[in-house]
């Protein structure tokens, strides 16, 4: 089957629904947009003031680690509620709920006295987090049917930009030496004020689909190819966020500025490939830009880890930030266009995975680095990535 860009007509689009005029369109755009970057700051504000939580509550690395994964497993559990909610429901009421529920438990981290306290209010977060994000990538598919225009992929962008604006208002706050509680509490409110505006402007949608499938039910067909390709793709994210400093300071003798840069390369780049990526997809067709960006990937990880020198594994980690960028949120499109499953449990199906590879990848390639040698891990991330272009024609919906 020949490729063909995002932007044709999907047969799988709910065709009975009045296209919306192109200034309600964009008002959407802007609202499901807010909705996207106050996500990404509302996990990442917390991240820089993770040590001083650690100190205060004396904490072990241990015991700080299975606080943060209570995070992910939250969102693991709640994402195939929230798939199957939203084919009985709709993502309507759904986004609105869960956003606003996200908002208001963020201070309550703060508020941990303790490991158990400290790890219940993480797992709420990441629930409501989770929850959040099945469902405002629902409600944003929705939209791309309503309006005929293409931004999935930009919206994955307004929420990596969230992420580092809300690293950065947390790194500014610890500068400032801003107790917790008030940092989180501000941050909460203006996060909430900005979902309550945005949330008047969402797009009803009904749900109550004959492809509804019941909680938790495992992908089939072609949607466990998507999620393959999302877990390898989140993998590949996981191993960068988690190791790419720890590398640059252990093999290159990098200092503490210097070990940052990895990730903050992949990041900015990452950002900048989502921005542009509903653009370039709609030029060359989905196929075609899964198979560069797999390439470009593969590249930049052997780059990173070759042994070339500091600058140009940063430059690596960087291609590994373009070929990353899009490959997530083309799977959620595709996942929302099956039919299979019906749009919400097919997209928290695909993003359930993903969030696997997450959560898995960056203590899997310390096992095999550890038992193996940093080669054979290189070469598993490198293999990885050119999975995701061997394998993106897989997945696809029919065309009309």
């Amino acid at each position: 089957m020949p490729d063909t860009p995002s932007s044709a007509p999907d047969s799988s689009a709910p065709q009975s629904v009045a296209p919306l005029s192109h200034r309600a369109g964009s008002r959407f755009i802007a609202a499901v947009g807010a909705l996207f970057g106050v996500s990404g700051m509302a996990l990442a504000n917390w991240f820089p003031r993770i040590p001083e939580t650690r100190a205060a509550l004396g904490l072990s690395y241990d015991q700080l680690g299975l606080a943060l994964f209570a995070v992910g497993g939250g969102a693991m559990l709640s994402m195939p509620i929230a798939g199957w909610l939203i084919g009985r429901i709709g993502s309507f009421g759904i986004v609105r709920a869960m956003a606003v529920g996200m908002c208001l438990s963020l201070p309550l981290v703060a508020l941990a006295s303790s490991l158990p306290a400290l790890a219940g209010a993480l797992l709420l977060f990441g629930m409501l987090a989770g929850a959040t994000d099945v469902a405002m990538n629902a409600q944003a598919a929705h939209g791309e049917h309503r309006t005929g225009r293409v931004f999935l992929s930009m919206l994955h962008g307004v929420f990596s930009l969230g992420a580092l604006l809300g690293a950065a208002t947390g790194a500014g706050a610890a500068a400032l030496g801003m107790p917790l509680d008030i940092h989180l509490g501000l941050v909460a409110i203006v996060l909430l004020a900005t979902v309550l505006v945005a949330n008047r402007f969402l797009l009803p949608d009904r749900g109550g689909s004959a492809a509804v499938a019941p909680a938790f039910a495992l992908p089939h067909g072609a949607l466990w190819w998507l999620g393959l390709i999302a877990f390898s793709a989140l993998l590949v994210e996981g191993a960068v966020a988690d190791w790419s400093a720890v590398f640059l300071r252990d093999v290159y003798a990098a200092g503490p500025q210097a070990a940052a840069t990895g990730f903050v390369a992949f990041s900015l780049t990452m950002a900048a490939g989502r921005l542009a990526g509903d653009r370039v997809d709609g030029r060359i067709g989905s196929v075609r830009l899964l198979r560069l960006c797999g390439v470009l990937a593969a590249i930049g990880m052997g780059l990173a880890l070759a042994g070339g020198g500091t600058w140009i594994a940063v430059f690596g980690f960087a291609l590994v930030g373009v070929g990353n960028s899009v490959v997530f949120p083309i799977m959620i499109r595709r996942a929302s266009r099956l039919g299979t499953m019906g749009a919400g449990a097919g997209i928290a199906a695909v993003a359930t995975a993903g969030y696997t590879g997450l959560l898995t990848g960056p203590p899997v390639i310390g096992l095999v680095a550890e038992r193996t040698g940093l080669r054979v891990a290189r070469t598993l991330l490198v293999a990885l990535s050119l999975a995701i272009a061997v394998l993106a024609a897989r997945g696809r919906a029919p065309q009309s």
